[in-house]
């Protein structure tokens, strides 16, 4: 009697064991580690379960984004380095709008204007002192750099932001024209040609960065590469788009 009533005790635990079994099935042997001495394998499984994850999200939609982490593939690419190469080609853009195209004259537009002389190549900030007389009107004092007064008047009138200076001995004066609306539209045409310049510069560090991957092609997957490829193609229209954006806000500043 003693050992019938045990029995029946222990029936409700065996139940309980026996369902958890058929739900979750036999046990689950565990993941096969990868093969010694294979640098790119980790790489492979990883990018192809990104590739494949990236394909289920996309489907019915018209693009996946990509994002891998820049230290799963930093012996194929740096891709934290080309981000930033980028990055600095926006940053000069920027830079150059600020500076050189902007319908408020003031000495700091005179700064970086580039002057030829028989010695090299100097900015004007660095041969003539800049100062502003007036609000119509700027002095360039070269009394530090005689000899450069010719090259640097040359400079200012072809520096493209229709200034018409006049040299008397080593002092430049530099008359700030009226702004006309035949002004601003040509600053906007400038500021077009320098979008466009930059975005070339921009597609010169995306193929850089694509030929660096596929230098790869014979030792890691098609997925990899794919993925890599979409990576950098991804981050080279963030760039274009932030140009654009930056082109669309100055040419609003300059037209009204």
């Amino acid at each position: 009697m003693a050992m019938t009533l045990r029995c029946f005790r222990r029936l409700p635990s065996l139940l309980h064991r026996s369902r958890l079994a058929a739900l979750w099935g036999p046990p689950r042997a565990p993941p096969a580690p990868l093969p010694s001495g294979c640098s790119h394998c980790g790489h492979q499984m990883l990018l192809s379960r990104q590739l494949a994850t990236k394909k289920a999200k996309g489907k019915g939609q018209t693009q996946a984004r990509v994002n891998i982490s820049a230290a799963l593939v930093e012996d194929i690419i740096n891709l934290e380095e080309t981000n930033e190469d980028m990055q600095a080609v926006v940053e000069a853009l920027k830079e150059d709008f600020s500076r050189n195209l902007s319908v408020r004259t003031s000495p700091g537009a005179l700064d970086h204007i580039i002057v030829v002389t028989e010695d090299g190549k100097f900015p004007l900030n660095q041969l003539g002192q800049i100062s502003q007389k007036s609000p119509q009107l700027l002095i360039v004092n070269m009394a530090s750099f005689p000899e450069s007064t010719a090259a640097a008047t040359k400079a200012i009138r072809e520096s493209g932001m229709n200034l018409n200076p006049e040299a008397d001995g080593t002092i430049i004066r530099v008359p700030i024209p009226k702004v006309t609306r035949e002004h601003r539209e040509s600053l906007a045409k400038l500021a077009k040609q320098s979008t466009n310049k930059s975005k070339e510069a921009l597609r010169k560090v995306r193929s850089k960065s694509i030929n660096q991957v596929k230098k790869f092609k014979s030792k890691v997957s098609e997925d990899t590469i794919w993925l890599l490829e979409k990576q950098i193609q991804q981050m080279a229209d963030s760039a274009a788009a932030e140009m654009d954006k930056l082109l669309a806000a100055k040419t609003k500043e300059l037209l009204g």
